[in-house]
């Protein structure tokens, strides 16, 4: 019998974030039978969904003469510029079509503070704003979690290092992942960065239920 509950937590599988998308991550698509086939596994399975207003900072159309992929100084924080993308609302903020999103038990909506952006599922990346998923998870008496999802290098990686910082047991089911690999050699560098804290690569045949 266990212990304790065990959480899926699937990041950022939408419309602008796959092929098609005006932010697509390389065969984004292809993970979402993938997650659709673990989620029974889980005893709470969590959708994290970026939700940004049109004026999000993030936002290279927000800040004149600059473009997507530069680095600014937003209050104190280095910010990427990044396309305008999961506006609230709009079709590229929706999940894909094809992922199982009824199966969800909370969606987690990220990054709508629009002078913020918010890679990780647990904090804004001021690193002192919660999301509110870590008391979730605390008060559904979940000690471990699982992530999957949109991109390896970027959120996946920020939710899987805040997890650890909470004090979860912590695994990235690396099959139901797509990384973006910007610059040459991030995901590469993630994945070292994720085991050096004890993080788990796993991959879904490493499932238990």
């Amino acid at each position: 019998m266990k212990e304790y509950k065990k959480a899926l937590i699937v990041i950022d599988v939408q419309n602008d974030f796959c092929p098609g998308g005006s932010l697509a991550v390389n065969e984004g698509d292809e993970i979402v039978p993938v997650i659709n086939g673990i989620m029974n596994k889980f005893d709470i399975v969590i959708g994290a969904q970026d939700w940004h207003p049109e004026s999000h900072a993030s936002f290279a159309s927000n800040h004149k003469g600059k473009n997507a992929y530069d680095q600014i100084d937003s209050n104190g924080i280095m910010q990427t510029l990044w396309p305008d993308h999961c506006v609230q609302g709009m079709p590229g903020a929706d999940f894909h079509k094809d992922l199982n999103s009824k199966g969800f038990n909370l969606i987690l909506r990220k990054g709508i503070n629009s002078k913020i952006d918010s890679y990780s599922a647990f904090l804004e990346n001021d690193k002192k704003t919660e999301t509110g998923l870590h008391g979730y998870l605390d008060a559904l008496d979940a000690k471990e979690v699982c992530l999957c999802g949109l991109a390896t290098d970027y959120c996946v990686y920020y939710s899987a290092m805040d997890a650890v910082k909470y004090g979860f047991k912590t695994s990235v089911i690396l099959d139901a992942c797509r990384g973006i690999d910007v610059p040459e050699g991030s995901i590469d560098k993630c994945l070292k960065d994720m085991k050096s804290i004890g993080i788990k690569i796993l991959k879904t045949g490493d499932l238990q239920i």
